[in-house]
């Protein structure tokens, strides 16, 4: 299983898109700064969405397609099923 997923720093505030094949361990690093980069630098540590895939090129595609996306748009996507911005990573641990 593959994900396709958005980090925050806070509500509305930077967010980063990411894809990956081993969730937890991906927003872990993220959550600690384990990998500088983004994440690191502008401490988007919170998982605010997700979207689940079964084949490499499909989450590979949709993470291009958010990527392009307007911000106004990922906030809306975020809010649809994570009105509160609650940090969805409480939820795999």
């Amino acid at each position: 299983m593959y994900h396709v997923y958005i980090m925050a720093s806070g509500r509305n505030g930077t967010l980063y898109i990411g894809v990956t094949g081993d969730l937890a361990q991906r927003a872990y690093q993220h959550r600690t700064g384990e990998i500088d980069g983004f994440t690191k630098r502008y401490a988007a540590k919170m998982l605010v969405h997700v979207e689940p895939f079964d084949r490499i090129e499909e989450v590979i595609q949709r993470e291009k397609s958010l990527k392009r996306w307007p911000r106004r748009w990922k906030i809306e996507l975020i809010e649809t099923e994570n009105p509160q911005w609650r940090d969805l990573y409480e939820d795999l641990v």
